[in-house]
């Protein structure tokens, strides 16, 4: 797409673009299976997740696993949610979205706490890869913070003419919005993924019900008209 100097959004790809609620909560349960605990609902999942991920356990648990429970416990859920994903698509009107933000003359990248070698071909199995100008998913270990991962994909970015303040992170956690706060871009939450609208809204950033929405929030934060 060329170099770009106007509006971008960094899209996050789980719970987000990607509507893998089931898959999440079902391998999540696979790994609480596991250590023999009780299998939870959406909605406690929702109420409770955080990152890093082991502070999440330790929500449940009352401690924090240990580094071998983690690891059993990781393990478990990447084999389930790999099995489980086929069967996940992407949210309401999203392929629009993207297709008319990109007409619009604006960029918009992806960047996912999601396995890199993984994420990459799933964006290119949904026919959406030409609509960002980078695509990139964690590299390294699991259950950590999108925070350092911000940093290095902005600076990716800067290359192509992104500037940090006319960025927005679209993302459905609290770590979306702390991530973009260490890169001096906006943010706006989405209720449809990892966290329910009660729990996203002490971070201190816009909250929104659908990525159309979250669109049009993004335009304003920006200051671009629609």
């Amino acid at each position: 797409m060329g170099m770009q100097t106007g509006a971008h959004i960094v899209w996050d790809w789980n719970g987000t673009l990607f509507h893998d609620n089931d898959a999440i909560i079902g391998a999540t349960n696979a790994a609480f299976a596991e250590l023999g605990l009780t299998p939870i609902t959406l909605e406690q999942y929702r109420a409770l997740y955080c990152v890093p991920v082991p502070k999440f356990y330790e929500r449940l648990m009352g401690r924090l696993p240990t580094d071998a429970e983690w690891q059993v416990m990781d393990a478990t859920f990447q084999r389930h949610y790999s099995a489980q994903m086929g069967r996940c698509g992407l949210a309401d009107g999203v392929a629009e979205l993207l297709a008319d933000w990109r007409s619009a003359g604006r960029s918009q990248s992806i960047l996912s706490m999601y396995g890199h070698e993984e994420l990459v071909p799933l964006v290119r199995g949904f026919g959406i890869e030409a609509h960002f100008i980078r695509v990139d998913g964690r590299t390294g270990p699991s259950g950590g913070s999108k925070a350092e991962h911000m940093v290095r994909h902005l600076a990716e970015l800067a290359e192509a003419g992104v500037e940090p303040g006319r960025t927005v992170v679209i993302g459905d956690a609290a770590d979306d919005a702390v991530a973009a706060r260490g890169v001096g871009a906006g943010a706006v939450l989405y209720t449809g993924g990892s966290h329910s609208r009660a729990s996203l809204e002490g971070v201190g950033v816009p909250v929104v019900d659908t990525l159309g929405e979250a669109v049009g929030v993004a335009e304003r934060l920006v200051g671009v008209k629609s």
